[in-house]
């Protein structure tokens, strides 16, 4: 095995952590026949030769040598082996992409994967044999192997077409369904011929889980052959998969031949340790595959928000826990990424956090807390669930500050009063949950009565390197209900703040004294000392004076000094602050006027929404925000936030016409990003309610959800 190996001249190479001359302990390592020591031999495949999808030098040298270990019989575990193939040489490339634009590390990584496309694909018919192979992780891995790497797709996807009624591997037929949906995504011309066979497949007289991978893969490739009930058959067919499928006891990693758990228990790896957490849950489940195909349906359905919704509550009544798992799960992906009406679908939730299955009860409660008003539905739920456990009230954790629990923090984003008993246990702990103050704001004056416990805490805070940590949650809580009897404690902490995070301090106790208004008057003299200053600093201070006196006069000039800044978030600080004086400002219109042309995006909405601010002229603003709007959907809710205070009438027909169109849109703003934030959903619901507020047509009218 492994002829020439030592020809390779793996020093001179290097994979994500330097030298290259590790490479051949790795690939021995794949074919040992200790199982910890070929798991670990993969993790280091994956985590330096293949890192995060990188093609080396190294790696397409490695590539014949893999195809030797896929190939020989001898060897444990190749169904991971032809795995790692298939991503070496699976990467598609951006075709519009243009490589003169690229560098030159760039352009000799778009070399390597394209090197490894032809490399792997010119070995892919190794594949046709493994997919009969005698090791069942075998046969799981070589079908996809095959649809996105072989040449000719068309025999692949008969090769699979008459696999299928010999397949005696459940698991195996699900793979090989999923590879024609694969072809037919990847090549048009026989999208028609897979979605004729998957159709069939859906049909009655097969197994009800074949059935659903078939249904599956229709949604990915040919969502106009699904069933107009397709709703109803999904879930006729998951009761049926209840029905016809007793608990397994737990077992060994089905993709590694006979072993036991026993075998892998010993593996060293963090995916080692993953593998053993993946197959304890599966091994509770009655078909641990089911909850793919739901998510594989659920990506294909796409904006049928509606199906979607009517699905997931379907599965939410389901007497299997982990049904109520899977879809309490990927409710929680569907409304945060698509608009919808969610009562009824977050009242279901709700009713989980009863159930005896922690990890169910968890499970909601981690879904509720990114949805701040759309959890109303399952207000009292929260409620019950937070009186009954004081325990979960504030989460530990082994490394940073202690945080509220995510019942706590969902209950207290619906602004409900019966939180108010664990947010001052909370406030009484030695350390204070970092996230007790956004807690605060949400339920805004509804938690006065912690104003006096907040107030303590802060004057109990010593002024050393750790005060930021400490002090910034008691300032955010007091700053959100504006309690100006605090001044003194807010002041103390203003003036001795420490070197270290000392400017996060004084921001925070800034704002603070902002917020109380003409109750921190006794923090005027320190507030006109830092006004003097430079930077952001000075324009907090400066904003913080102008909320205490109510003297335009003596802020502008310290701000229109910050219209100066050499860094733009300083500039657009000032900005900002010269917006809220509002006309009093008038006379920095043409500085205003000239930032509307600036490069970064932010300043130029920034100073746009302070020109109207302080000349009311719409006219020229509008269409630098609206440009804003289309390029970065960040801006969108700062953006709407100053189109409502126009009006429809001050802004103009083009911006009434992108607030329609953003209204009519079923996915939310931040969606096409591909990422997700905690404060996705809110900040999407307050765009909707902003864009409402803007069209007197739409004035009065209630949420998407």
């Amino acid at each position: 095995m492994f002829t020439g190996i030592e020809e390779v001249d793996w020093a001179s190479m290097k994979h994500a952590y330097g030298p290259a001359d590790d490479v051949p302990g790795l690939l021995y390592g794949l074919a040992s026949a200790d199982p910890a020591e070929r798991e670990s031999a993969l993790d280091g495949m994956y985590g330096a030769v293949h890192h995060q999808g990188n093609v080396y030098a190294c790696t397409l040298a490695c590539i014949p040598f893999l195809f030797e270990l896929a190939a020989d019989p001898g060897v444990r575990d190749r169904g991971g082996i032809v795995e790692l193939l298939t991503s070496i040489g699976g990467i598609d490339l951006d075709e519009d992409e243009e490589v003169d634009e690229l560098d030159e590390d760039e352009i000799e990584g778009v070399a390597n994967y394209a090197m490894a496309s032809a490399a792997v694909s010119a070995g892919s018919p190794v594949f046709f044999e493994l997919v009969a192979d005698e090791d069942p992780g075998v046969r799981l891995a070589a079908p996809l192997a095959l649809a996105t790497l072989h040449s000719r797709p068309g025999a692949v996807l008969t090769l699979l077409r008459e696999r299928l009624p010999v397949e005696p591997d459940d698991e195996v037929r699900l793979a090989l369904v999923e590879a024609a949906g694969r072809i037919a995504l990847r090549h048009g011309r026989l999208s028609g011929r897979a979605a004729d066979w998957l159709s069939r497949l859906a049909a009655e007289a097969y197994p009800p889980g074949l059935r659903l991978a078939a249904l599956a893969q229709l949604a990915r490739c040919a969502p106009e052959a699904l069933p107009g009930d397709v709703v109803r058959v999904v879930s006729g067919l998951l009761r049926q998969l209840r029905a016809g499928t007793a608990r397994p006891e737990p077992a060994g990693d089905p993709l590694s031949g006979d072993e036991t758990a026993t075998d892998r228990a010993t593996a060293p790896t963090l995916v080692g340790q993953l593998r053993e957490l993946s197959a304890e849950e599966s091994a509770a489940r009655g078909t641990p595959w089911a909850t793919d195909l739901l998510r594989t349906l659920h990506v294909g359905l796409d904006d049928r928000v509606a199906d979607r919704t009517a699905l997931l509550s379907d599965q939410l009544r389901s007497p299997d826990p982990w049904q109520r798992v899977d879809a309490v799960r990927m409710s929680s992906g569907l409304m945060r990424a698509w608009r919808g009406s969610y009562e009824d679908l977050v009242r279901l939730i709700g009713a989980q956090l009863a159930d005896p299955e922690p990890r169910l009860a968890e499970a909601a409660s981690y879904a509720l807390e990114d949805l701040f008003g759309l959890a109303a539905p399952a207000g009292d739920a929260l409620a019950v669930r937070v009186a009954a456990d004081p325990g979960a009230w504030v989460k530990e954790w082994p490394s940073g500050p202690p945080g509220l629990g995510s019942s706590v923090k969902a209950l207290a984003g619906l602004g409900d009063a019966r939180v108010l008993p664990a947010l001052a246990a909370a406030l009484e702990r030695p350390e204070v949950p970092h996230d007790v103050g956004f807690a605060i704001r949400c339920l805004g004056g509804t938690a006065a009565p912690l104003a006096g416990v907040l107030r303590r805490r802060l004057g109990e805070v010593g002024l050393d390197e750790g005060a930021y940590d400490r002090a910034s949650p008691l300032l955010a809580g007091l700053t959100a209900l504006r309690a100006g009897e605090a001044a003194p404690e807010v002041l103390r902490v203003l003036r001795g703040a420490p070197e270290y995070r000392g400017e996060w301090l004084r921001t925070a106790a800034l704002r603070a004294l902002g917020s109380f208004g003409p109750a921190a008057h006794d923090a005027v003299p320190e507030l006109r000392r830092l006004a003097r200053g430079t930077g952001t600093g000075a324009v907090e201070a400066a904003e913080a004076l102008w909320a205490v006196t109510g003297d335009a006069d003596a802020v502008l000039p310290m701000l229109v000094e910050g219209l100066g800044a050499e860094q733009a978030r300083d500039c657009r600080a000032a900005v900002s602050a010269l917006g809220a004086l509002g006309p009093r400002a008038g006379a920095v219109a043409p500085r205003l006027r000239a930032l509307l042309a600036h490069e970064e995006l932010w300043l130029r909405v920034e100073a746009a929404i302070a020109l109207w601010e302080v000349s009311g002229r719409a006219a020229e603003v509008v269409p630098v925000l609206l440009s804003a709007w289309e390029r970065n959907c960040h801006v969108r809710v700062r953006v709407a936030e100053c189109l409502a205070r126009m009006g429809a009438g001050g802004a103009g027909s083009d911006a009434t016409r992108v607030l329609r169109a953003e209204l009519l849109s079923v996915r939310r703003h931040k969606a096409m990003d591909g990422g997700y934030g905690s404060h996705d959903t809110y900040e999407d619901e307050k765009l909707l309610a902003l864009c409402r507020r803007a069209l007197p047509e739409h004035t009065g009218k209630g949420t998407t959800s």
